[in-house]
């Protein structure tokens, strides 16, 4: 699927800072072989949305940073490629940042990386429709 935006679905814990968050964006985008690639949208849970390194992180690549309500994430758990049980009894859904993603994306959006995770941050694609 080459047409549409890719977003890119970000889960981080409290005080996580730009750089890791950015790191792990950059991990997941050479991991599904598009290192370089801009992600003009950066989806999260709303209780994370104005965390300072997430608010940094999306205007240093001018992208768009969408909260997504923990209710809307659990109608993606189905599409998850990936699962933690901690998050699952947390949020409903086995991947904040796969769901975040696929929320974002709109109907139609496809999951083109799976959840890469480092100690902080969790980033997964998907790509729009349009």
């Amino acid at each position: 699927m080459s047409a549409g935006r890719l977003i890119a679905g970000i889960g981080i814990r409290p005080g996580t800072q730009a750089a890791d968050i950015l790191a792990c964006l950059d991990q997941a985008l050479a991991s599904a072989g598009l290192a370089g690639t801009q992600t003009p949208r950066f989806a999260t849970l709303a209780s994370r949305v104005a965390e300072a390194g997430m608010v940094a992180a999306a205007h240093e690549r001018a992208a768009e940073l969408v909260a997504i309500p923990d209710e809307a994430l659990k109608g993606f758990e189905a599409a998850c490629a990936t699962r933690s049980t901690r998050i699952a009894s947390l949020y409903g859904v086995g991947s904040v940042a796969e769901a975040a993603a696929l929320a974002a994306a709109g109907p139609g959006g496809e999951l083109v990386q799976p959840r890469i995770a480092t100690a902080r941050v969790t980033c997964a694609l998907a790509r729009s429709l349009a």
